[in-house]
């Protein structure tokens, strides 16, 4: 998480002892809590004995355990001192000993998504530009000075559409639904399809441009934008698209409104087509936690 970066990840003695003492995974428990394969099992085993067995429950948090599935410290708190402290209380507890190695042989494929076969991925950077009131407070200005991070997956006949200097329908209500909203402090809700007032984009020449109008049925949350991009194709494959979104929104649909901005604020949203070298080019968009086929539908 782009906050944790910015807070227990920037510590040097929190970073130099997950380096040198620590084998370092990142996952979502969104998927891993569900899933009922081997790599669920041990994700649960070691969860269940820092906060029990309700699956259907949030186990997010920082763990540390060893490889045979033994909990060596918890904490779902992002203070360095305080995951300084269980790593130093539960390394020291820490006794070696042999354990057989994971495989995932049968991956559930219910939550082990990849992306479509000849489709693309597109990277998605979200910013608050201007409307945060300045504050002295750290905590509160990590949340402020945050980007949000996602992905878009394109079908291979929308690659195929792009290619050829067309912008598919079904990308462009995609695009809007999954990825133009505020995602900078945490998770909020995709956009309904009646929540689309307007979604014009258009491809010519290689030039993107549009205009968007996002708003939630109560009105207290929304997105204005103006579109502007580039496409370049070349064999049938294309090898660039850059695309920025930027405009007005107001209001906020996920966990942490505290911490939004009042009234409105600028948003813009950067997307670019990931070069597939960084891991984290794989990880599913989080419009499709509802169900892979409808995100893609």
């Amino acid at each position: 998480m782009i906050l944790d970066r910015a807070s227990t990840f920037s510590d040097p003695e929190v970073i130099e002892l997950l380096k040198s003492r620590c084998v370092n995974v990142a996952i979502d428990q969104w998927y891993h809590r569900r899933q009922k394969d081997a790599e669920g099992d041990y994700y649960r085993k070691i969860a269940a004995q820092a906060r029990g067995s309700d699956w259907n429950s949030t186990t997010q948090g920082l763990y540390l355990g060893t490889a045979d599935g033994k909990l060596l410290g918890f904490t779902n708190n992002r203070s360095p001192e305080r995951v300084k402290e269980i790593l130093k209380k539960g390394l020291a507890a820490f006794q070696p000993a042999e354990a057989a190695a994971l495989k995932n042989e049968k991956p559930d494929k219910n939550f082990n998504y990849a992306p479509p076969e000849g489709g693309l991925v597109i990277s998605v950077t979200s910013k608050v530009l201007e409307g945060h009131e300045k504050s002295s407070d750290p905590s509160i200005r990590m949340f402020q000075e945050s980007m949000g991070r996602d992905t878009l997956w394109v079908r291979k006949d929308e690659h195929a559409a792009l290619a050829r200097g067309e912008f598919p329908q079904t990308l462009k209500a995609r695009l809007a639904r999954f990825n133009l909203y505020d995602n900078t402090r945490g998770e909020p809700a995709p956009w309904e399809p009646s929540e689309v007032k307007k979604l014009e984009i258009s491809l010519k020449d290689g030039v993107v441009t549009g205009a968007i109008h996002l708003e939630r049925a109560d009105g207290k949350c929304g997105y204005t934008a103006d579109l502007r991009g580039a496409v370049e194709s070349k064999d049938g494959k294309v090898t660039r698209l850059d695309l920025v979104a930027r405009g007005t929104a107001w209001g906020w649909s996920g966990t942490t409104a505290e911490s939004a901005p009042k009234g409105k604020f600028t948003l813009a949203i950067a997307l670019r087509l990931a070069p597939g070298s960084d891991e984290a080019d794989r990880v599913a968009p989080q419009g499709a936690k509802s169900w892979l086929p409808d995100y893609l539908k």
